[in-house]
């Protein structure tokens, strides 16, 4: 029973997730909650699970990376 609350509640979030990219709401956190939940019983779910955090990795990397070559800002200019 445990184990079926898990799986519906886990498919519930990654409903909801795909459905909130378009509607208002944390879309991508909900799909990554529901595919937590879901990595636990399904191997399928744990290997996209490790792709989007791969992804996610990689994405941070670059922000991290564009923020360390914008040049400074300078605070006697003002901003155009």
């Amino acid at each position: 029973m445990k184990r079926l609350v898990k799986i519906v509640f886990g498919f519930t979030l990654l409903v909801l997730g795909v459905a909130m990219i378009a509607l208002p709401g944390p879309g991508w956190l909900t799909i990554v909650a529901g595919l937590a939940i879901l990595a636990g019983e399904y191997v399928w779910a744990r290997k996209l699970l490790d792709r989007v955090k791969e992804t996610g990795g990689k994405l941070q990397e670059k922000v991290a990376e564009k923020i360390r070559k914008s040049p400074p800002e300078h605070p006697d200019k003002p901003a155009p």
